[in-house]
């Protein structure tokens, strides 16, 4: 059953889905009428879970559940998936794929790239310790709240001379 973002509690479990690019006003009412539809029937075996979406910084999708009275089963992610792959292919951007590093840039706008690479990104100064990068470790609601983390506490503090 959807609910409003705002009224998820903060322990609910989320997924972020992060495209390449920023969507239109078009693509976000694509989007939001999509994940509305399948937010009121996503179910765990045939028992509705208390879900919604969000759109942030224009370009993320955060697709929430509270599993509090009820888990979010294999299947029924497994059908947000789908759902999700859908908009792949209506909005012609790569939405289900892990392998990507979102960060800020200078001018405070949202890039992503490719994991596979990043490494060069950061020894050519491109993402320096300070710059905020996506957590890819936000789990549930309240980790929102630290969605951007400066790339020193993220995983590519590895690539920082000591």
């Amino acid at each position: 059953m959807y609910v409003p973002f705002d009224q998820l509690p903060t322990h609910s479990r989320i997924w972020v889905y992060q495209p390449e690019r920023a969507f239109s006003s078009q693509e976000k009412e694509l989007i939001s009428t999509s994940l509305k539809k399948f937010c009121e029937g996503w179910n765990t075996h045939g028992n509705l879970m208390p879900t919604s979406f969000q759109i942030l910084e224009e370009q993320f999708i955060v697709l929430g559940v509270d599993e509090s009275s009820l888990g979010a089963s294999g299947c029924s992610i497994d059908s947000s998936v789908r759902t999700l792959r859908e908009l792949e292919n209506a909005l012609n951007v790569n939405l289900t794929d892990q392998g990507k590093v979102s960060f800020k840039n200078n001018e405070g706008q949202v890039a992503v790239y490719p994991a596979l690479g990043i490494k060069s990104r950061v020894l050519s100064g491109e993402i320096d310790q300070k710059t905020l990068v996506f957590n890819p470790l936000v789990k549930n609601k309240k980790d929102l709240e630290k969605v951007w983390i400066s790339a020193n506490e993220s995983w590519l503090n590895k690539y920082f001379p000591n």
